[in-house]
């Protein structure tokens, strides 16, 4: 065992007698050692019933001869954290979180981990975590938070941010407001609908790190708490039968969380952390791939914000599984890859049935043939863009507009609820990528002020900043480059012609090559907006959006050397 380095053997007496501090008895110093990664807080409400989880685990850890001991994850709200500088501190916790967790499980010597997150970037952080350690791990989310009900119908979070765009165009009330504020999001879990954290969680189940319900199961329901003791037994079979992450994570797995990504109807930030976590396994993702996959992989889920169905509704339909045996009636998936429960992806979706086709359509009568997410190149993303085509209305899936150029988040969002962006426009929100913000803002608060303000269905959004998943619209991330490093992006003025056209996977700005020339040659870069701090060590070392902005040590300069 891993943790014999620092239990047995006369030079581990100083750190056995740091066990007895412990309390250890002699029985639990020959057992194996099994860390348990909880994301628990008191500021995120999908994190605020994790000890009740970690408990859960510790007890099936120990039912089947484990001992379990406890160390933390930090996690970030984005939606605490949205539309001021706190959301900078959102996608770089990321790798945070990995970094702290790699830096626990060495110095300890932990035999194999449970990892239990919730939220948006608490879950691939240990997934990438997870893939670096590879030693035997398993998942078990908070959960996710039941639909809110407002005016007889259900609602979420994304709802909520759209009633204050709703306030600001005089379409709603302030008591309107308050009776959302009040009800959108009334319980624990991570946010209800198919935004960041849940489509991350669902993604863990179809890579084959979480059990079945890991990303569908409320956070409420007691099945939740069966499924951390099982996890917690699990991960002692997954140690004595050997079975490591990149066992489990291959390029296959990868390729099958992409698919199910697109039936599913993902979050974009799917494209961001997908690649981090392969990276982290030795794989590299090329998001066209998400084309390619996209082009045959039907479209089976409007789950909010691109419908009004709710996680809620996905796992009373049969979760993940059931998407997957509706999937494989296709021949879409790779099925013989092992996963945590110590079975293949074919064993464990067999019987899976599909409850009920309003949730999930049956695979021969999808929402559309092609997948939820879009990758876009053109002059204006030469190394990609991604959007979520599944919210995206039909009227605006070919669109084209004038340029409305802003450098900041915060100035487009006082544009947008001032009225001066108006049908037809194509909103650009630049100097917000993971080097420029730095650390790629979501841009939750301007997409709900333009679905709010009745303009979703014919004004655009595109930026090298991402979108919540909660976000709707034609809203276009992730544009790679970035403006910060001199991307096309940087280059676009007040009323150039943008042309998008998500069918064909293209975004062009309607510029010759040699205007787009003379403007790169006048282009200076600008001074880093942070300079001292994590956030500055951050964008010294990140990568660009469509390589999932992973972190690199910067190569030397080569008159340095």
């Amino acid at each position: 065992m891993k943790s014999d380095n620092v239990k047995c053997g006369m030079q581990q007496a100083p750190h056995r007698s740091l066990f007895n501090a412990l309390g250890f008895t002699e029985e639990e110093m020959k057992k194996p050692l099994i860390g348990i990664v909880s994301s628990y807080n008191e500021i995120v409400p999908g994190h605020m019933n994790l000890d009740k989880i970690v408990e859960a685990v510790k007890m099936g850890v120990a039912m089947a001869g484990g001992v379990p001991r406890v160390f933390p994850a930090i996690a970030v709200c984005d939606g605490i954290a949205m539309g001021h500088i706190g959301m900078k501190y959102s996608l770089v916790t990321r790798d945070l979180i990995c970094d702290s967790t790699e830096a626990m499980a060495i110095a300890h010597q932990f035999d194999a981990l449970v990892m239990v997150p919730n939220c948006d970037k608490n879950v691939p952080g240990l997934l990438m975590a997870a893939a670096r350690l590879n030693i035997p791990t398993v998942f078990v989310s908070g959960g996710p938070m039941l639909a809110g009900h407002v005016k007889g119908g259900k609602t979420s979070l994304s709802s909520m941010f759209e009633a204050v765009g709703s306030y600001a165009a005089g379409t709603m009330t302030a008591e309107d407001v308050l009776e959302y504020e009040q009800k959108a999001c009334p319980t624990c879990g991570s946010c209800s609908g198919m935004y960041t954290a849940n489509s991350m969680n669902c993604l863990t189940e179809v890579l084959g790190m979480g059990l079945k319900g890991n990303g569908t199961i409320p956070a409420v329901y007691s099945e939740r708490l069966k499924l951390a003791k099982m996890a917690g037994m699990k991960v002692m079979e997954m140690l004595e039968r050997n079975i490591r992450p990149r066992d489990i994570m291959t390029k296959e797995a990868f390729l099958n969380a992409m698919t199910v990504d697109m039936a599913l109807g993902c979050s974009t930030n799917s494209m961001l952390h997908l690649p981090a976590i392969a990276h982290e396994a030795g794989i590299e993702l090329d998001m066209d791939l998400a084309n390619e996959i996209s082009k045959k992989t039907p479209n089976l889920c409007h789950l909010a914000p691109a419908g009004h169905t709710y996680i809620e509704e996905l796992n009373e339909a049969g979760g993940v599984y059931a998407v997957m045996n509706e999937l494989d009636k296709k021949g879409l998936l790779y099925t013989d890859l092992i996963t945590v429960t110590g079975k293949t992806v074919k064993e464990n979706i067999a019987g899976c049935v599909n409850k009920n086709p309003e949730v999930i359509r049956p695979i021969d009568h999808p929402y559309s043939e092609t997948g939820g997410i879009a990758v876009l190149r053109g002059n204006l993303a030469p190394d990609t863009a991604v959007v979520k085509r599944s919210a995206v209305v039909p009227e605006m899936m070919v669109h084209e507009g004038p340029a409305r150029v802003f450098d900041c988040e915060e100035d487009a969002i006082a544009a947008i609820k001032g009225g001066k962006i108006v049908a037809g426009d194509v909103v650009v929100i630049r100097y917000e990528g993971p080097k420029g913000g730095p650390g790629m803002r979501e841009m939750l608060n301007p997409t709900s002020a333009i679905a709010g303000m009745g303009l979703g269905s014919s004004v655009a959004l595109i930026t090298d900043g991402r979108f919540s998943g909660a976000s709707r619209g034609a809203s276009i991330g992730h544009v790679s480059p970035e403006a910060a490093v001199g991307g096309p992006i940087a280059l676009v003025e007040e009323g150039d012609i943008i042309k998008i056209n998500i069918p064909e996977c293209t975004l062009n700005v309607d510029i010759s090559e040699e205007e787009m020339a003379r403007r790169k040659a006048a282009w200076k870069p600008r001074e880093p907006k942070v300079t001292t701090g994590y956030l500055a060590r951050y964008a010294a070392m990140v990568t660009s959006g469509n390589r999932g902005a992973v972190l690199e040590i910067p190569k030397a300069d080569s008159k340095n050397k």
